[in-house]
Order: C-alpha cells, then structure tokens, then sequence
C-alpha cells in the first residue's frame, strides 16, 4: 500500500492507489542463491550419502518441521518465525548428517527444529522466555500437552543444555547468514498489489500452499519471490481468478520477475508431494491436477488478463455520459458569457452595446490607424490623457463625459496643419 501522505492527498471517494510490490533486493537474491540446490543434489545429502534412504530423509525433515510448527503454535508465535526456523533447520540438515558416527552421536530432528525456533525467534525478534520454550517442547516431544516441568526436573535442563550448546553449531553451518526473506510477506504483497486480499478462498489457498511448502524442500530448490508466485497461481487456477497484463503487455509472472519455469516446476513439485494426501477437512484439494508441462500450460492463460493493445469501443453508457458532460459544459458556458457580457469592466461590452444603439453614458474608445488621423482629430490626444489622469483618480460622473463628448472641436493648432508645397520655411526658401 502507498503511504499515508499519498493516500490523504486524495478525495475520500478515490480508492488508494496499490503500490507495486518491490522489486527482488540484489543482495538478499544472491544471498539467497547460495542455499539453492538442484534435485539431483537433494538427493545427495550428507543423511543419505552416510546410508539413509531418500523417502525416510524426506519423513524425517517433515517431521522436524512439524514439531518447529507444534511448539510455534503452543507459544503463539507468528507465520514468518516458523517459517525461518524452517529454512533454517533445512539448511542445518544440507551440511549435517544424523546417522550417528563410530565415537559421535548425530542429534536428534527434535533437537534441531528447537534449537532452530531459539534462533529464529532472535533474528525475527519475537523472542521468548528460554522456559516457556523448554516447556513447550517437552510437551511436543512426549505428546503430553498437560505434563509440568519446572527447573527441578531432568528433561528441563537437558533440553536446556542441548538448544544452548547447539546454538553455536547451527550458527556455524549457517555460516551466520541470518536474512531471510519469507514467501509469506511477498505474497501478501502481491495479493494487496492485485485488489484480491479479501478474496477469502483464493487467500486461504495461497497461504495454505506457503505454509505446506514448509514442510517439504521447496526453500531448497526456488527462491522466496518463486514460491509466493507458485502460491498465487495455484490458488488463482483453484479459485478461477485472472491477473490482468501490466502496462507493457507482460503476463503478471514476468511482471513480478519471476521465470516461468521455475513457476511450473514448483508447482509440479507441490503436486508430487500433496497430490495424493487425504484431505482431513473434507474440502477439495488445491493440488489436484495442478501438475503443468513445461512445453506449454493451457490453464496458465485462466489465470492471465490480456490487455488490448487497440482502445476499446464505447460503450452505450459511455456515449450517454459523455453527451450529457458535454451539455453541462455547453450550459455552463453560456451563463459564464453571460456574467462577462454583464461586467462593466469586459472589454467587448461597450463595443457590443454600440452595435445595439446603445451608450448608456460610455464613451466609445477612439482608434487611429495612422498619423494623419491624429492630426484631422487632436483633441483625442488631450481626452486621452483627461481620462487617464481620472482614472488614476476618481472616475468621472456620467455628466461630465457627456459634455465632454458634445463640446464641439477646438480647431487644430497652426502646427497640426499640413504644409502647402508653396510655404517657406525659416530660412526663406522654398521646400523642395
């Protein structure tokens, strides 16, 4: 949204302009870039290169976040918090193995999704109470939301040992690079841009496809710009909402900088992993045929308005509008001719009142084209100056200037006269 200082220029009855959402920061994309991986090295992490098969690599991971989301919850932590705590521990596990090692015992997935939420609630600054965090995953850990832990107890000072000690160790495989950029801000940043942020169902499915991207590897393939554009379109596809084009004819991806490939093969991974997943509230599932080729996607054009490059035709309502404007203004105009017709000052009045017969008192303004006029009629140069000494005084009464138009000419002075070929002149001789 644009600031406030813009919005309250407006009139109460224009909408607030949507400002369009930033474009990506080069120094978080490349940041960014460096914890991106391909689908061939996910399958080559240090968990499955030490003898863990894919699948369970994948459960594993799923089940660490979950509990990053259980004890989120339980401590009433926002969407953006679990989110990094959930990129963070995806990260850990790309330069971390938990096979445990002759003479070296691997941490648990528990232990890392806590130590991961410690952190993120640093770095977003939502912190809490170091024993309302220990709390809480103790009781997501047994499954045992009633249990009472206090700091007497052995499972309090080992889980508070353990995010201790591993905060240091989870800082070094993130080689401190701490800024994260959620999908989630983006997308809101997109809905807003696009007027559709109170379409509760479209909404409610983008959010849905952000927050289950969590649980899966998606922030190790696509960047955060990639997965809130995959939100938007799998929640527009599912919802039959379209984006117009932007002023140079771009579909609305390419708009916000975001690759059409990348779109569609995260969308297809979303589909991979959720396609077949039973849906416990009965609803229907926003990744049911959601898979796109990568050749073409005719749904793709569903969810994009095309702009005409040609400016449509009025229409009826149109027309009717315009002519009824354009008989107010013919209106409007007459009446304002009118009030200057009416003023004494108008330039034209005294003219138009002389066409019509008519002086009412007003002298009509002498012009002279050349020099010879002038000379056939001198007084006008004196009333010239009598009137512009008067007005630069008092106005003259209505009496005065027309006894001043009766008065009968003065004869020219002897000076004003022409000269006669015949006339000498000082020094007596004959003008040639």
């Amino acid at each position: 949204m644009p600031s406030s200082s813009v919005n309250s220029s407006l009139p109460s009855s224009h909408p607030a302009a949507r400002q369009k959402p930033k474009p990506p920061d080069r120094v978080l994309a490349e940041a960014e870039a460096q914890w991106l991986f391909s689908e061939s090295e996910l399958a080559r992490t240090p968990s499955i290169v030490d003898g863990m098969t894919p699948e369970k690599e994948k459960e594993m991971r799923s089940k660490g976040v979950n509990f990053i989301m259980q004890v989120g919850i339980m401590l009433k932590l926002p969407q953006l918090t679990l989110s990094t705590a959930s990129v963070f521990f995806n990260r850990f596990l790309m330069r971390t193995s938990v096979i445990d090692k002759p003479g070296m015992k691997a941490l648990h997935h528990y232990q890392i999704g806590a130590t991961s939420l410690f952190l993120a609630t640093k770095v977003e600054e939502n912190c809490r109470k170091m024993k309302e965090i220990i709390i809480a995953c103790c009781r997501v850990a047994q499954k045992n939301p009633n249990i009472v832990i206090d700091e007497q107890s052995k499972d309090y000072w080992r889980w508070r040992d353990t995010i201790l000690y591993n905060e240091d160790i989870l800082l070094e495989m993130l080689c401190f690079d701490l800024t994260i950029e959620a999908p989630h801000k983006i997308l809101f940043d997109f809905l807003k841009y696009y007027s559709v942020e109170h379409n509760k169902k479209l909404r409610n499915a983008a959010w849905a496809f952000v927050n289950d991207s969590n649980l899966t590897q998606l922030c190790l393939l696509f960047n955060s710009r990639t997965i809130a554009a995959a939100a938007l379109y799998c929640a527009a596809k599912h919802c039959g909402v379209a984006f117009a084009d932007d002023h140079a004819h771009r579909p609305w991806w390419t708009a916000q900088h975001v690759a059409l490939p990348d779109m569609r093969r995260a969308c297809n991974y979303m589909a991979r992993c959720y396609e077949h997943t039973p849906i416990r509230a009965g609803g229907d599932s926003i990744y049911v045929g959601l898979h796109t080729p990568e050749d073409g996607d005719p749904a793709l054009a569903k969810t994009r308005l095309r702009r005409s490059r040609t400016p449509p035709s009025p229409t009826p309502a149109d027309v009717k509008a315009e002519r009824a404007g354009s008989a107010t203004g013919s209106e409007r105009g007459g009446v304002k001719r009118q009030r200057e017709d009416g003023r004494n000052g108008d330039d034209n009045g005294p003219e138009r009142r002389r066409e019509n017969g008519d002086n009412r008192g007003h002298a009509a303004p002498a012009r002279f084209d050349g020099e010879d006029q002038r000379r056939d009629h001198p007084e006008t140069e004196e009333r010239q100056a009598k009137r512009a000494k008067l007005g630069a005084g008092a106005e003259p009464n209505g009496q005065d200037v027309k006894a001043e138009e009766t008065a009968p000419p003065q004869p020219p002075e002897e000076s004003a006269l022409p000269k006669r070929d015949d006339d000498l002149s000082e020094e007596g001789e004959l003008e040639e």
